[in-house]
């Protein structure tokens, strides 16, 4: 079990993690150098030879290897990224880069997406080093830029570039999965991740012909996009159920008691009540009309005009979004992905799923285990060109007015220190026997 100085030291990592700005917003201008050379310096503080790697100038990652005791083993990738979306001090009750420690919670952009993480890894590692401790399997740590934008910089990187330094890697742990989840009847959920949607980060462009403002248009650029935007927004995407999927509905129905009729999941997810929340947002692809760009005098009309679309798609469904995508946009609207990424599906029957599993119910015996699909991504894609299987663990016990899901990337980002502490607990416990 972890110590009390690795208790003390996951809040210190957090606050000072967060205390360095990394702010990506995705223009190539974050600098997570000094984020890298502060982990770096901690895990040289436990023994290890951590490397800096960059394929930017001051877009670093770190990777370190811990010897596992059994040389026949598969190697584990416990990995974390360093960069965090902007935040504006303005609409913040405490300054987003203070990892300000109050009334028994660390403030601060990163508190949830990732730092907190990062400090487990590094609580852990350095509480195996005084004590002595060597995992069963070898473990390699990373720490990556870039995450919140392309990963091109990061995660992308090491895997085109590096892939020598993740040999023998077949699965790997990340970001948002075994947080505590209220379902408001008593219940706490821990949700494991076990896949996620894929990325389709879509770039819209009609053209038509330009003109003055006051004249009939019938080729009008703006309009043709308009049009296809909400086409897009309005569009009902048929259910699509993964192995992920149907597993959580499957042991969410049998937690409350109800049948698992995966006839009629819309249905079921009334039933589920606030648990739903856990799985509709993955049950479907999806295409969210985000930005708009368009013209440059208001009685001109352009020759072009410009959306964006955040689309998500499910394992085995990239092709139907596709085609989805080439049927709403119509003949005079173009569409290309501005970033692509695969969507992922991980076993929830795997000895590692069971493992993360008794490692939650140990330190949260009161809480019930199930696994999910997540919404988003992680740098789990791109690891994922290596063979390495991802799941989302990073453990934090939560109280039930706290609500999680909606810190990531929202304002007043925070983590109560007890959520910390239970988080290093579980993550000392499942890493050693993993």
């Amino acid at each position: 079990m972890a110590d009390q100085q690795a208790l003390d030291e996951v809040v210190e990592y957090t606050s000072g993690l967060i205390r360095i700005d990394t702010t990506n917003r995705g223009g190539g201008d974050c600098q997570e150098r000094p984020a890298a050379e502060y982990a770096a310096e901690r895990l040289a503080g436990a023994g290890l030879e951590p490397l800096l790697l960059e394929r930017t100038p001051g877009r670093t990652n770190v990777v370190a290897r811990i010897e596992g005791t059994d040389p026949s083993a598969d190697a584990l990738l416990v990995h974390g990224h360093l960069d965090v979306v902007p935040a504006e001090a303005a609409d913040w009750s405490v300054h987003p880069f203070s990892g300000e420690v109050r009334d028994g919670v660390v403030w601060g952009r990163g508190a949830v997406d990732m730092k907190n993480m990062d400090a487990m890894i590094l609580a852990v590692v350095r509480s195996w080093a005084r004590e002595g401790v060597r995992p069963r399997r070898d473990l390699v740590i990373a720490f990556t830029a870039d995450e919140e934008a392309s990963a091109e910089d990061g995660s992308g990187f090491l895997a085109d570039r590096h892939p020598e330094l993740f040999e023998g890697c077949t699965e790997g742990i990340s970001e948002s999965g075994a947080f505590t989840f209220h379902d408001g009847a008593g219940r706490q959920l821990y949700p494991i991740a076990a896949g996620e949607r894929g990325t389709g980060w879509l770039k819209l462009t009609a053209r038509g012909r330009a003109g003055h403002g006051s004249k009939v248009n019938r080729e009008n650029a703006v309009t043709r996009l308009a049009a296809a935007v909400t086409r897009i927004g309005e569009h009902e995407w048929p259910l699509r159920l993964t192995p992920t999927v149907r597993a959580a509905l499957t042991e969410l129905a049998a937690l409350y008691g109800i049948e698992a009729d995966l006839t009629d999941v819309d249905r079921l997810l009334e039933k589920l009540g606030p648990a739903a929340k856990l799985v509709e947002a993955t049950v479907r692809n999806s295409a969210n009309p985000t930005m708009l760009d368009a013209g440059y005098k208001l009685n001109v009309v352009p020759g072009e005009a410009v959306a964006h679309i955040d689309g998500r798609y499910l394992a085995g469904a990239e092709e139907e979004f596709r085609a989805t995508l080439d049927e709403l946009t119509g003949p005079d609207v173009t569409w290309e992905f501005a970033h692509h990424e695969v969507a992922l599906q991980a076993p929830v029957d795997s000895a590692l799923f069971a493992r993360m599993r008794a490692a939650v119910e140990e330190f949260a015996p009161e809480g019930h285990v199930v696994p999910y699909c997540m919404s988003g991504g992680t740098d789990a894609k791109q690891f994922s060109r290596l063979g390495i299987t991802g799941y989302g663990f990073a453990p934090l016990k939560l109280p039930e007015d706290l609500d999680y899901q909606a810190l990531f990337h929202g304002v007043d980002e925070r983590v109560p220190v007890e959520a910390l502490h239970f988080g290093v607990q579980v993550l000392d416990r499942f890493l050693r026997t993993a």
